[in-house]
């Protein structure tokens, strides 16, 4: 029951999603520091690869894989210095742009099961809550590497 047409309009509208969601999060206050350490082209890059390969990050992809992608995420903005509120925020933001545009363009109006949208609104929650859990594993890699750097030399001086 899995509203596979659906999933198809969103990475049809890939390109769309990330320039709205680039300009979304360029007026949020919740983002200022992340958009002077995180290029808005990376960004914009970032969040078309979500969108226009949905489908493969709900069904097709392991939770390894998932893993894999946002641990490298967390880590990346964590060396940019992105404060970490501001990293789960804008995960947070690309899956609540997601459905401001899916009801803002009436694509969800249209004859889709209704248990095929409670099956992808399922599916949707656990992957960006996956995303955002990854996302915070990196980033505590990073900030538990610096403390062990300046940890280590002082210890290392006694």
């Amino acid at each position: 029951m899995f509203p596979v047409r659906l999933i198809q309009l969103i990475e049809a509208h890939a390109d769309n999603l990330a320039d709205g969601l680039v300009r979304k999060l360029t007026k949020s206050e919740q983002c200022k520091r992340l958009l002077h350490k995180v290029p808005a082209e990376e960004l914009r890059r970032r969040t078309h690869e979500i969108y226009r390969h949905l489908g493969d990050w709900l069904v097709g992809k392991t939770e390894s894989e998932i893993e894999e992608r946002y641990i490298g995420l967390g880590v990346r903005r964590a060396r940019q210095s992105v404060p970490f509120s501001e990293l789960l925020w804008a995960i947070s933001a690309t899956k609540e742009y997601l459905w401001e545009y899916l009801q803002l363009e009436g694509l969800l109006e249209k004859p889709v099961e209704f248990f095929g949208e409670i099956e992808l609104l399922q599916r949707l929650e656990t992957f960006f809550d996956r995303a955002m859990y990854f996302a915070a594993m990196g980033y505590e890699s990073v900030r538990r590497e610096e403390t062990d750097e300046t940890v280590l030399p002082a210890v290392a001086q006694r």
